[in-house]
């Protein structure tokens, strides 16, 4: 317990230095690098797994109020938009295999694994059964995690024509009557979720229940923001949690594969996301979110940070851990035979 809170006490005093020094999604970059930090140098983080799942269900259900009909009216621009996520994907999938089996010597199993824009737990998964280096990889897809956590704020700014506003925190906050329906239904309908093995399914349930909601005018307002703001302060932790344990030596010893491998992922993803935003007139902040290889979890939380399309960006990234469940098993298993 002592350590969960002193995780939650170390991302918020990044969340208000992230605040004040005017840095991008502060509450979930801030905290992201603090506690990050604090592991490299010996701290202990964590974050117990049911406030980990209240977490999720929050923001689902706070992603859910962002979606309204305006928000799902390019929907028919979309099936191009994922064609374009899934060339992007082999793309990043097999040329970040090469270049790491080329340039970091690593054996091919192992740089496919690595490789793969994203879906770690099916890729652990897919390890125990095939000769790689697990811990190696483990420790890349950690890092490109975080690397797409930190700069896909700073690059989205760039690029937007328009400046950014931040959360949309306009309408009147929902009642308790209707968050705690909401939570409920939300939790039955992410267990649901959990039976199809998709990561994060109570933040999905979440964002189902409160979109279908809010969508027909069952129920109107936004997430308060004493409920929002912990929720995103303790999203950020959570992805600093993964380096407990870690020494800076291990960061080191993988930091040129994970920078070539993050800065090819990102390069693939910018020039796919500039693409369709061209020939389809979809604004290039939802596209870049939405095609950044981060975790799930932590991208649908930047759409809402930075004011994007949750529907857009959500859609896209479950569709690319549903095309990589597809795919991966495949490649994997005829590398296999090679071997």
């Amino acid at each position: 317990m002592w350590i969960a809170l002193r995780t939650l006490a170390i991302g918020a005093v990044g969340a208000l230095l992230a605040f004040l020094a005017g840095i991008p999604a502060p509450f979930l970059t801030g905290p992201a690098f603090l506690v990050t930090l604090s592991a490299l140098l010996g701290l202990k983080a964590a974050i117990h797994p049911r406030y980990r799942d209240a977490i999720f269900v929050v923001i689902g259900v706070n992603m859910g109020t962002s979606v309204t009909p305006e928000a799902v009216a390019t929907a028919a621009k979309w099936p191009g938009s994922l064609a374009m996520l899934s060339l992007s994907i082999l793309v990043i999938f097999l040329g970040g295999a090469g270049i790491l089996k080329s340039v970091s010597g690593m054996d091919r199993m192992s740089a496919l694994l690595t490789a793969t824009p994203g879906h770690l737990s099916f890729v652990l998964s897919l390890s125990s059964d095939v000769k790689a280096d697990i811990g190696r990889v483990t420790m890349i897809q950690t890092m490109r995690v975080l690397s797409l956590t930190l700069i896909v704020p700073f690059l989205a700014p760039l690029l937007s024509e328009t400046p950014l506003v931040g959360m949309r925190l306009a309408g009147d906050p929902m009642t308790l009557p209707s968050l705690a329906a909401l939570f409920l239904m939300a939790v039955l309908v992410g267990l649901a979720v959990q039976k199809l093995r998709l990561p994060a399914a109570l933040l999905l349930g979440g964002m189902a229940v409160s979109s279908v909601a809010h969508g027909f005018g069952i129920t109107e307002g936004t997430m308060p923001p004493w409920l929002s703001m912990p929720a995103f302060v303790s999203m950020g932790a959570l992805i600093g949690t993964r380096f407990t344990g870690v020494s800076p030596r291990m960061v080191l010893s993988s930091l040129g594969a994970s920078a070539m491998l993050t800065g090819f992922a990102a390069a693939v993803s910018l020039l796919g996301a500039l693409m369709v935003s061209r020939l389809l007139g979809l604004p290039i902040l939802n596209v870049l979110i939405a095609f950044a290889p981060g975790g799930l979890e932590t991208m649908m939380a930047m759409s809402i940070l930075l004011n994007a399309n949750p529907a857009y960006v959500a859609a896209h990234h479950v569709f690319r851990l549903i095309f990589l469940s597809i795919v991966l098993p495949v490649v994997v298993a005829r590398n296999r035979e090679r071997a």
